[in-house]
């Protein structure tokens, strides 16, 4: 049995340029809905196809991923793959680059800041729920591909190998990069 946890393309929209805090949302949102601007590597066209189903994200950039990577059909697309849904600031007017922003705004929820997104905790503990969901569909399918997003694949492959999977610590956090798990048998 294996398990792929593959990062999507890249992204159409592009976070570049100035924001202020109270825009920083509006951004995350219009990331998020976007679709993909590349094409998949080879490489990662032959891993998929070495994968006999996909699961992803239900973020079109997932979709659009999992799509050209060969897979006209996802098995599932659900919200418990999704990316570590960034916190924010509603207000403000504090004016730095969009990627000092996700820098500042990363660090942040390390250290506990979750306001209007996600903590750590609770996406440590999706991560939880998403391994078991791989590794059911493991199981039954024996080879599964995950199409999804940095940080919560690397939470996913840190569940995975703490329930005596065998793969990298860090599944690769650029786009189309991905990391390979394989049940270690008892």
């Amino acid at each position: 049995m294996d398990i792929t946890l593959i990062r999507h393309g890249k992204p159409t929209f592009e976070l570049k340029g100035k924001a202020k805090a109270r825009e920083i949302g509006e951004i995350i949102r219009n990331y998020d809905l976007s679709g993909i601007a590349d094409e998949a590597p080879e490489n990662a066209k032959q891993r998929a196809s070495a994968c006999h189903v996909a699961v992803c994200s239900d973020f079109i950039r997932s979709l659009e991923s999992a799509r050209a990577l060969g897979f006209a059909d996802v098995l599932l697309s659900d919200p418990v793959f999704r990316e570590i849904a960034t916190p924010h600031f509603k207000q403000g007017s504090l004016t730095m680059s969009v990627n000092a922003w996700g820098i500042l705004l990363r660090c942040m929820s390390v250290i506990g800041f979750s306001r209007n997104g996600e903590s750590l905790s609770m996406a440590k503990r999706r991560a939880q729920v998403a391994a078991s969901v791989l590794i059911d569909m493991a199981h039954e399918h024996q080879s599964v591909l995950l199409v999804g997003h940095g940080f919560v694949n690397y939470f996913i492959a840190q569940e995975l190998l703490a329930r005596n999977w065998v793969g990298p610590t860090k599944p690769g956090g650029g786009y189309w990069e991905y990391g390979v798990y394989r049940h270690r048998a008892t």
